[in-house]
């Protein structure tokens, strides 16, 4: 049986999503499966498109939901756009809204990663009586991220993005220098080949991504700024959660599992050896398995 189209090609995968109107500017949307509701958010640079190898085993057991953020993926990439983490959580409140979701799960990866945090720690005012409205969170499975800013290791391509001078720096970006420092942080024996490579950049490059590049990295620096309230969140966390990390990652990976362990020993991780930053590219079966794990216990 030949595997469908759309997890070798990204506009195959966007032929079968749709868009919603978010403050005039149209996101992409995908939605599959039926069952407890469990949203998927994606990382930088990339795309929902990075759930493609998970998206069938899933979608069996739940219904799925996913979206690219403002600026990714087929969604809108205005320059003048607002780019920054609570305007994506807002994004993410507000579909889960329109599509009458109530109470969901997370399944995050790095960019993701901080989006739920924020996600959680709303919920935690919800629960205090300080907010109203948003979803319940039943649960949070992070992969690999920069949950704790302290731990993030970024590449030399980040830090240049996120410099002074990176609009300078995002022009000179191009498929070759992209996919070259894209592959460095998958893991030495899963690395991407050349067919998922030209779709990550087709994702990344689509509708003008590239212009934008510089604006969309920001995130790193609000991750420091809003410590507090977002490492907070997984330490005071009032639903249960857990980390699948690549530990090959250079960006994200054992010392982000060593640190989890140093401020929440009793939190639950599973370790995944010989993986990059994209476990759920690299290892989609072993992402599978452990979130099979990690909801057969809730």
């Amino acid at each position: 049986m030949s595997e469908p189209l759309w997890r070798t090609h990204p506009l195959a995968w966007k032929a079968l999503g749709a868009f919603f109107e978010w403050k005039k500017r149209k996101l992409f949307y995908r939605i599959g499966g039926e069952g407890e509701a469990l949203l998927l958010l994606h990382g930088f640079p990339t795309s929902s498109w990075d759930w493609k190898d998970v998206w069938e085993n899933l979608t069996h057991q739940y219904k799925v939901l996913t979206l690219d953020y403002l600026g990714f993926g087929f969604s809108e990439k205005p320059k003048d756009g607002h780019y920054s983490i609570f305007e994506y959580a807002d994004q993410v409140e507000f579909f889960l809204q329109e599509q009458g979701i109530k109470k969901v799960h997370i399944l995050a990866h790095d960019l993701g990663d901080t989006v739920a945090q924020e996600l959680v720690a709303r919920f935690r005012e919800k629960l205090s009586g300080q907010r109203i409205g948003g979803p319940d969170l039943l649960s949070v499975f992070f992969l690999n991220g920069g949950i704790f800013p302290e731990t993030h290791r970024p590449r030399a391509v980040q830090k240049l993005l996120n410099g002074p001078l990176g609009f300078l720096f995002s022009r000179l970006v191009n498929k070759t220098s992209f996919q070259k420092s894209f592959s460095e942080v998958f893991g030495p024996n899963t690395k991407p080949n050349q067919e998922e490579l030209d779709g990550f950049w087709e994702c990344v490059n689509n509708g003008g991504g590239k212009a934008i590049y510089h604006k969309l990295i920001r995130y790193m620096r609000e991750r420091k700024i809003f410590r507090d309230r977002w490492v907070g969140a997984i330490l005071d966390s009032p639903i249960p959660y857990a980390l699948a990390d690549g530990l090959e990652d250079p960006v994200s990976g054992k010392h982000v599992v060593d640190r989890l362990r140093e401020m929440r020993p009793d939190a639950k991780v599973y370790e995944l050896s010989g993986i990059g930053h994209y476990p759920q590219t690299e290892a989609a079966d072993q992402v599978l398995k452990a979130y099979s794990n990690f909801r057969s216990k809730l």
